[in-house]
């Protein structure tokens, strides 16, 4: 049986997937690796875990028995989170970490270029809202900070690129994940000169853009050995997560949003026009050429409640990570909506979509006696999921939204999903596999081969298994309580930066 493999480089760990030519999953696989924050602001990855990693479970899926008795590979495609950053030297040896898009040093940065007439000019051509997650912002600080490694640096690279290059030797990057970076003009398809001569690089500094279809490259001889592949394998460049998330959901056209939420998270929409906003507040992304992924990302998703978990789940009993994030959840759904008064803001990372304040913090509002734990996790989940609905909210006013598809790890909780139903108001889909990164990328390899005419004719084929409807009740009740959410988001903005520049002056 003829197979794709798809692997999808996501925040903190990498699934790789098979499917077959009717895109249907017969084998999966999943592997982590840790993200380094030695200091508030910095968010790092060791490129050489992520890439054993990587190695790792790809060669355990395709050396599966059951999988290798049965699967001829014929094409393997790429997926990978945006933003991150690793600077090489000549040899392609990685220059310290990669810096990854939850990052916020480029504060300041970013901050001064946003406020330019040249941050409205790079934004316009680039579709990418100028933030520390920009890799535009991430090189400029290296030049600015660091400047013995970026005098070190033969090229710039992505996560995704690095293990490419691992792959086969060549350093080429996708037009989607390129249109991620602040570099990219989305309408010449080139890397944008203004952007190169803000951050001091030129064009050779970058990779070589190439379609998101490109398949030329080929397995360097010893690892195609290794993983007993073909020399003949397609390696297909391949997509964004994002991008192919959207893909993945079923949603191109009008009338359809999809949510994702993973580590982080983000609401988006595709459609053949750039969604233009005077205030930047969202991205434009390619996902062809002529398509387009727009709507806003978030830095708090799945992270934040991580975060609450570690500090107040319970590991007793032998109960391992995810025991207990699962005994929260059943905690949570106890409370009804609103946990009692009790908001919880999840800046935890600074925030991206609709804030774009690097200097947003976390914060728990209207604690009185009466709150229990269960209230404390109700609150959490709501308050990522109000900063969910506060980018469609926003995005609602470009285009319009009938329907919902939510994908990612948390996004397909029933909990979560329930929620998004209700403070949305709107019917929630979830479709038959909740990978829709890997979905999409399947997508796009079936249409490469011409299984389908177009990315459009392969996003009409996916199903939804489950579909939520909203209580109303709920739903007035979340309006109310989004208000207040929404409210303190901006009026704290001064406290934010106050207390952001004393929890640096302690670091420094």
């Amino acid at each position: 049986m003829e197979t794709i493999i798809t692997i999808d480089i996501e925040t903190t760990a990498v699934r790789v997937i098979a499917f077959d030519l009717k895109g249907k999953q017969i084998a999966a696989r999943k592997g982590t690796y840790p993200t380094f924050h030695t200091q508030p602001d910095y968010s790092e990855q060791d490129p050489e875990q992520v890439f054993i990693t990587v190695l790792f479970v790809l060669k355990g899926l395709l050396n599966d028995p059951a999988f290798m008795k049965k699967s001829k590979v014929i094409a393997v495609v790429f997926s990978s989170s945006m933003h991150s950053i690793l600077p090489v030297d000549k040899n392609g040896t990685p220059l310290g970490n990669a810096i990854i898009w939850a990052d916020n040093r480029a504060s300041k940065i970013s901050a001064e270029l946003k406020t330019s007439a040249l941050g409205a000019e790079i934004y316009q051509a680039t579709g990418t809202p100028i933030h520390p997650m920009s890799p535009l912002a991430k090189v400029t600080w290296i030049k600015n900070h660091d400047p013995e490694r970026f005098a070190k640096t033969s090229k710039f690279i992505s996560l995704k690129e690095y293990i490419l290059y691992q792959f086969t030797g060549e350093y080429l990057i996708d037009y989607s994940l390129a249109s991620a970076t602040g570099f990219f003009n989305t309408y010449e398809l080139a890397w944008e000169s203004k952007s190169l001569n803000f951050a001091g690089i030129s064009a050779e500094h970058l990779s070589k853009p190439v379609s998101i279809f490109n398949s030329e490259l080929r397995l360097r001889p010893a690892l195609a050995k290794s993983l007993r592949l073909s020399d003949k394998t397609k390696l297909i460049v391949g997509s964004s997560d994002g991008c192919f998330a959207t893909l993945g959901s079923g949603v191109v056209g009008e009338g359809k949003a999809t949510i994702s939420i993973t580590s982080s998270g983000a609401v988006r929409v595709a459609g053949k026009e750039v969604l233009r906003d005077e205030k930047q507040r969202f991205f434009n992304y390619i996902l062809d050429k002529g398509l387009y992924v727009s709507g806003g990302p978030t830095n708090n998703g799945g992270v934040a409640f991580e975060w609450f978990a570690r500090q107040f789940g319970s590991f007793s009993n032998g109960l391992d990570f995810e025991d207990s994030l699962n005994d929260l959840f059943k905690e949570a759904a106890q409370v009804s909506a609103g946990a009692n008064g009790l908001l919880f803001l999840p800046y935890l990372l600074g925030e991206r979509a609709p804030l774009w304040n690097a200097n947003a913090r976390g914060v728990y509002f209207g604690v009185n006696i009466t709150h229990e734990q269960s209230h404390f996790v109700r609150a959490t989940i709501e308050g990522i999921l109000f900063e969910i609905y506060s980018i469609g909210k926003l995005l609602q006013t470009y285009r319009k939204i009938d329907k919902l598809y939510v994908n990612g790890t948390y996004a397909t909780l029933p909990l979560w999903s329930q929620i998004i139903s209700d403070m949305f108001g709107k019917q929630v889909y979830i479709n038959d596999n909740h990978d829709s990164a890997n979905v999409g990328a399947a997508m796009l390899a079936l249409t490469e081969m011409g299984v389908f005419g177009s990315l459009e004719e392969a996003a009409i084929t996916i199903q939804s298994s489950k579909v939520y409807q909203p209580n109303q009740s709920n739903h007035q009740k979340y309006q109310k309580f989004y208000t207040i959410f929404e409210k303190l988001s901006y009026k704290l903005t001064e406290e934010f930066d106050l207390i952001a520049e004393l929890q640096q002056n302690q670091v420094d």
